[in-house]
């Protein structure tokens, strides 16, 4: 049942970004920004992490996931050690992803030419 959760939530999550995309004509960089900052909104009251509970990959791979790691991470950190722990969680929790972007990024440049 978790793989037709995860289907449907991803695919209402994917299905909004399309709807929101069309209707505002928005490019790939703005909507990349509106769904990391929902993201971050929807972590406060805990939400983000049941839909994670209810849907697993569904609302762990969209974009939105990576503003709520963000803010969890952040925020996890800043009441163990404090306000800097603000800035030093989200770099402990996201630094994997961010490197292993950049990592693949570098690689895939190397394969592969720019048409001229």
């Amino acid at each position: 049942m978790i793989y037709l959760y995860a289907f449907l939530i991803g695919g209402a999550i994917c299905g909004l970004a399309e709807i929101i995309k069309d209707t505002f004509k928005l490019t790939v960089g703005h909507m990349t920004v509106l769904f990391v900052c929902l993201g971050t909104l929807l972590d406060f009251g805990g939400f983000y992490d049941r839909l994670l509970d209810f849907a697993g990959a569904g609302a762990a791979l969209p974009i939105t996931n990576f503003g709520h790691s963000l803010v969890h991470a952040g925020l996890e950190k800043a009441q163990e050690v404090g306000y800097i722990g603000i800035f030093t969680g989200i770099y402990g929790k996201t630094s994997a992803g961010i490197a292993f972007t950049i990592f693949l990024s570098v690689m895939i440049a190397l394969i592969f030419r720019p048409k001229k």
